[in-house]
């Protein structure tokens, strides 16, 4: 008996079959059209055995091995050391794949795949997709159905269910009854397909704002459908609107922002705003900033675009959390006497900004320091005086040790530095070895050089100041696969050719990496980098420079599938080779093997052969080529992977029957509402109160 609960490697070793090496399948058809054979309402048994029989497992057992020798299934002998592959109903098995097994001395698949001894549920197949072979239950027997010529079947099947002449389209798309209404799942799905269908015209984006949150993720909306969502009367619209679209202009943020009634919704918008470093027009920043909600002005003075005058008005507004939050960014700007009111003020989070600010051009000494909440943010923006700086870099908490590092006024120290060419010994470790000062630093940077946190001593040795030499003595600890952010004063020097030489040449993965992002770099900063022996340097570079070669650009193909940051890339390089890309259509690693495809010179013939690949996303790029015949875009429909099961519902091959039917059903709508052949005409129906909005009820059949 089958328990869902089970472990599939432990159902099938119950049943007496040993698992196999996995190997690709995903060439042959996969378990969800073999069950449609054997559960089809016409199928006619091979073999019925009465589940009453006192002897029905081993009758069972018996009749399906020999079924499986004589169709094929085990192979031509049947002497039981054969492969086959294997499904069990139900998804008991836990998978949607087949399994790959041979049968061990002592087998029993009908008391062990099936809800109890006797009623087994399971397909069998031959590895080469021919023979099919399963068992299913009715009311009183169980039935055996042998298949022959599986795979042709299904082949012939999708060929038939692809022919269509323009006149049988066009008639099916007319015919369609539009009188049942669809359920509020499907109507969903073909509004979130609509709004990312590519072939979708301006006025059908236009009829889903409000009905579809995924609109704001494209990327390429018409402008006249940004500002109608700028406008619209629904606030959720306009917010995600804010939060989806990267790009929007001064003119547009300025709508969302003036326009928003809501005082809170307003701060939230404005604080958006400021994090994207979005710029306004001139009454817009005029309104935020004389805003009547106090929150408002406190995050309008975050606007990197804020006309000074506005910013040091906001340095005096009667609210103090507007003072202090204008006062890090108005301080270079306002007078003395301003500044003195600032550092006297009666608010605490307004003397502490104005300390902060103020300490960043004099020395804080540890008495004013000792005052101050937060002290993290002291040791990394302020200039520390001797005393203070020594305290720091000695201090128990490893956060403030940290943000020390960083502090860039720590280079200011010079007259710190010890003196290690006289006649002191430096320290020695217990080893007997000199203990790591780096000669030339300040006292107080080297001992941070030295420190026992990994953080901070990498934090140190990522400093602008330091020489490669002083650089390359520091001990580091850099995970190859951790996050890499570009270190700012390297991104600063991005245009500099001689500056990009010397880091360039580092021996800080860091520092390569943050000169891999520049978008130019000069021939030989590009050949070095491209022959890096760290592979995130060169993934770096292919990612971020236009410059990068061509040879580099195929090699990290090879093992890079991509990230959000940079969607596309390498693939989508301006350098990336576009020829002589046929030579790999047999190379055994499926990501080359696919780029045969990208040839200009390769045929549909090739596209045919790809849709029938043993790798899924082999046959997922033959999926997605418009070459692609409209039998195997309907077969891919049953592609055991979803990722080309998606593509095949959204290519533009498929017969409008076809389409229509998976624009009924509730897990494939939203991919066949993408699809670029949908009449315009048939998009606005999906849109329609009697079919779209506001509709309940079954999903819409042919007429």
């Amino acid at each position: 008996m089958t328990d869902g609960r089970e472990e599939p490697a432990e159902l099938l070793r119950r049943a007496g079959l040993e698992v196999v090496e996995e190997r690709e399948t995903g060439a042959l058809p996969p378990p969800r059209v073999a069950w449609r054979s054997v559960a089809a309402y016409d199928a006619v048994p091979t073999v019925a055995v009465r589940d009453d029989r006192p002897d029905a497992v081993a009758e069972l057992n018996a009749q399906w091995h020999r079924l499986a020798v004589a169709h094929g299934v085990l192979g031509e002998h049947g002497d039981g050391d054969g492969e086959f592959l294997v499904h069990v109903g139900g998804s008991r098995a836990g998978t949607t794949a087949w399994t790959r097994v041979r049968l061990t001395e002592r087998w029993d698949l009908a008391g062990v795949l099936g809800a109890r001894p006797g009623r087994p549920e399971f397909v069998t197949l031959s590895p080469n997709g021919a023979a099919l072979l399963g068992a299913t239950c009715e009311e009183y027997d169980v039935w055996l159905i042998a298949v022959d010529r599986f795979a042709e079947h299904w082949e012939e099947a999708a060929r038939t269910a692809a022919r269509e002449t323009p006149q049988e389209r066009e008639a099916a798309w007319e015919a369609l009854s539009w009188r049942i209404r669809p359920s509020e799942q499907v109507r969903r799905a073909w509004a979130d397909g609509l709004a990312l269908n590519g072939a979708a015209p301006e006025d059908v984006l236009h009829r889903l704002l409000g009905r579809s949150a995924t609109l704001f993720r494209r990327r390429d909306l018409p402008s006249a459908v940004v500002d109608a969502a700028v406008v619209h009367r629904d606030r959720r619209v306009r917010g995600r609107l804010a939060e989806a679209q990267p790009d929007l202009t001064a003119e547009q943020w300025a709508g969302l922002l003036l326009d928003e009634p809501d005082p809170e919704r307003r701060c939230a918008l404005a604080a958006l705003a400021a994090d994207r470093r979005a710029e306004l027009t001139g009454t817009g920043y005029r309104r935020l900033a004389g805003d009547p909600d106090p929150r408002v002005r406190a995050e309008a003075a975050h606007l990197p675009g804020l006309p000074v005058q506005l910013l040091t008005t906001l340095a005096t507004d009667p609210d103090p959390r507007v003072r202090a939050s204008a006062c890090p960014y108005a301080w270079p700007h306002l007078n003395a006497p301003t500044r003195r009111e600032l550092l006297a003020d009666p608010d605490d989070g307004v003397r502490t900004a104005a300390l902060l600010r103020h300490h960043e051009d004099h020395p804080m000494p540890r008495s004013v320091f000792a005052t101050l909440g937060p002290r993290v943010q002291a040791a990394a923006r302020c200039l520390p005086a001797p005393e203070l700086a020594e305290h720091f870099s000695h201090h128990g908490d490893p956060a403030l040790r940290r943000a020390l590092a960083s502090n860039p006024h720590l280079a200011e120290h010079r007259d710190e530095t010890p003196d290690t060419n006289g006649d002191q010994t430096p320290d020695t470790d217990c080893d007997g070895t000199p203990e790591a000062l780096v000669p030339g630093l300040p006292a107080v940077l080297a001992a941070l050089a030295d420190d026992p946190d990994d953080q901070v001593r990498l934090a140190v040795s990522v400093r602008p100041e330091l020489t490669e030499e002083q650089r390359a003595s520091i001990r580091t600890a850099i995970d190859p696969r951790q996050a890499r952010h570009v270190l700012p004063w390297v991104a600063a020097l991005h245009d500099d050719p001689d500056a990009m030489r010397r880091c360039a040449a580092s021996s800080h993965l860091l520092v390569r990496s943050s000169v891999a992002r520049a978008r130019h770099l000069p021939p030989d900063v590009v050949a070095r980098l491209a022959h890096d022996e760290d592979h995130f340097v060169r993934l770096f570079l292919a990612e971020s420079c236009d410059d990068a070669p061509a040879d580099l650009l195929l090699e990290v193909w090879r093992w890079w599938t991509g990230s959000f940051s940079h969607p596309g890339r390498p693939r989508n390089h301006r350098n990336f080779p576009r020829r002589e890309l046929l030579r790999y259509a047999g190379d055994p690693l499926p990501r080359m093997r696919q780029l045969a495809l990208d040839d200009p010179e390769s045929t549909p013939a090739l596209v045919e052969s790809f849709s029938r690949d043993g790798a899924a996303e082999v046959r997922l790029r033959a999926a997605v080529d418009p070459r692609l015949s409209a039998a195997s875009a309907v077969r891919l429909l049953d592609d055991p992977d979803e990722r080309v099961r998606r593509a095949a519902a959204e290519h533009p091959q498929l017969p409008a029957r076809v389409l229509i039917r998976l624009l009924q059903n509730p897990e494939t709508a939203l991919h066949a509402a993408r699809n670029p052949a949908l009449p315009v005409p048939v998009m606005h129906r999906l849109l329609d109160p009697a079919t779209g909005a506001g509709a309940g009820g079954d999903a819409l059949l042919p007429g």
